[in-house]
Order: C-alpha cells, then sequence, then structure tokens
C-alpha cells in the first residue's frame, strides 16, 4: 500500500502522536505509585491490627501474674506484612512494657524496672486468632531484658545511707556503720558477688574496707558481720512468657537483667 501524504504534499507531524504516548506512560506510572502506596497503607493498617490484638491478649497474660505495667507496646516486624498473615508466621514480635513493678512477697518493698522490653522470634499467629482476638499466639524464642532501679534493691537492703553504683562493670556499696567498740561510725565500701538464682538475683558482701578503719581484729569482725548484713536476695516480678532470668550486671542506672526462653505461648485465651 503506498504511503499517504497530506494533500498539499507536506508530510504528517508525529509531535501529537509522541505526546499522547509519553502522556500515557506518566498516567501509568502515577496509577501504579498510587496502587503501591496503598498497599503499604493496607499493610500497615494491618499491622496495626494485629499489633492491637497481641497487646490485649499480652496485657491479660501480664495481669494473670499480679503485675502492673502500662500498656503493652507491640510492634510487629517484618514486611509486607500481609504475607505473614497468610502464612500464620511473623518474623518478630516487640514488646515494650513501661513501669513495670511488682510486689516482694514477705515485704512492703516493691521491686521496679523503670523498661522492660521482649523481643519474640519466630511467632506462629493464625489469621482466625488476629480476626477474632481468641486464641494462642506462641514463639520459638523469647528474650526480655529490663533494669531494676537501685533504690528498689537498697530498699530491701533496709540500711540507712546504703548506696549502690557500678564501679568498673562491678556492683559497689558505700554505707556508714557505726562501731560500738570505738563509738564511731565509720563509711565502708565493698563490692558485690551478683549471681542468678531462678527468678531472684542474688547481692553478697563479703569484705568492706574503710580509710579509717583500725587495725583491729574485733572491729574488722564487727564490719565483716555488717557487710553480711547487707546481702539481699532481689526477686523479680513474676516474668511473663516463662522467661528464665539468666545474667545480671550492673549500670550506672541499675541493675540489666536478661531472660530468655524457647517455644513459650505469649498468650492463651479461650
Amino acid at each position: 500500500m503506498a504511503d499517504s501524504y497530506p494533500a498539499d504534499g507536506g508530510t504528517y507531524d508525529e509531535r501529537p502522536r509522541r505526546r499522547r504516548g509519553r502522556r500515557a506512560l506518566v498516567i501509568l506510572v502515577i496509577l501504579l505509585l498510587v496502587l503501591a502506596a496503598l498497599l503499604v497503607v493496607a499493610d500497615r493498617v494491618a499491622a496495626g491490627v494485629a499489633e492491637r490484638v497481641v497487646a490485649d491478649q499480652i496485657d491479660k497474660e501480664i495481669s494473670r501474674k499480679n503485675v502492673q505495667s502500662s500498656a503493652p507496646e507491640v510492634t510487629v516486624g517484618g514486611f509486607p506484612f500481609l504475607t505473614q498473615v497468610l502464612n500464620g508466621r511473623y518474623d518478630s514480635v516487640k514488646v515494650l512494657l513501661r513501669d513495670v513493678q511488682g510486689p516482694v512477697e514477705g515485704s512492703n518493698a516493691t521491686v521496679k524496672v523503670p523498661e522492660v522490653t521482649v523481643d519474640a522470634r519466630d511467632v506462629t499467629a493464625s489469621l482466625d486468632t488476629l480476626r477474632s482476638g481468641q486464641g494462642e499466639v506462641t514463639a520459638k524464642t523469647v528474650r526480655g531484658t529490663g533494669t531494676v532501679t537501685y533504690d528498689s534493691v537498697v530498699a530491701l537492703i533496709d540500711r540507712p545511707g546504703v548506696q549502690l553504683r557500678e564501679q568498673d562493670g562491678k556492683l559497689g556499696v558505700t554505707a556508714p556503720v557505726q562501731v560500738p567498740i570505738i563509738n564511731q561510725e565509720l563509711t565502708v565500701q565493698g563490692i558485690a558477688n551478683l549471681t542468678v538464682e531462678g527468678d531472684e538475683i542474688v547481692i553478697g558482701f563479703d569484705q568492706l574496707t574503710s580509710a579509717d578503719l583500725p587495725n583491729n581484729p574485733l572491729i574488722k569482725t564487727f564490719v565483716s558481720n555488717f557487710a553480711r548484713q547487707l546481702s539481699v536476695r532481689v526477686p523479680l516480678p513474676p516474668l511473663p512468657f516463662a522467661l528464665q532470668l539468666h545474667e545480671v550486671r550492673p549500670l550506672p542506672n541499675g541493675l540489666a537483667v536478661t531472660a530468655s526462653a524457647r517455644d513459650v505461648a505469649l498468650s492463651e485465651v479461650s
């Protein structure tokens, strides 16, 4: 077929056709960007719903332990979230509990932990559980960290003037002691032995010294006995999620504790 030309013998202008092609391409790109944005928004909305469901169930779990805290703050990790929903498995679920405190049995003291962070990995929760809020949420591994305030520990020691501090990675103590043998008050210092027994932090003081300590066996024995009286067991608030305490170390603001567990239920709601 022969090419057609304008009646005046000129050629057709291809620019309008090119402009229409570019305009269609721009519109397509915009539509794709809008669709992607909508998918991201939907993904985040779904994640928010799941976080609220998990938070509600964890709140019930904590209440059963007679532990007080602020409302759990839950973050579900991994992207995209919707594919995790379909699989019923989630990369991670992080829980932040603020102002955690629990009573000490047989005492008026309260152990305070300003923040507890729980990091659950390989979490399983069915779509029905997320939709209804009924069911089980389990995790392959759970790791919890928090810091017990020195004020809580001092309250359990229950000796006036005792001060605790982090000293070169160890727990140091300073305390006044009235020595009746010489009718004099001395300021003694020492380093604690920190161990873990079950859900308790065991703080033991074997030796306390003072620059003003006389070289007198009776006085040294008295100070040694006083050091043992400062020793204390610090029970943590009942730990949720079957967490087992396994590490404690002093920090400037308190005793940092680490606990962990495997194959545990984050919540069981009937």
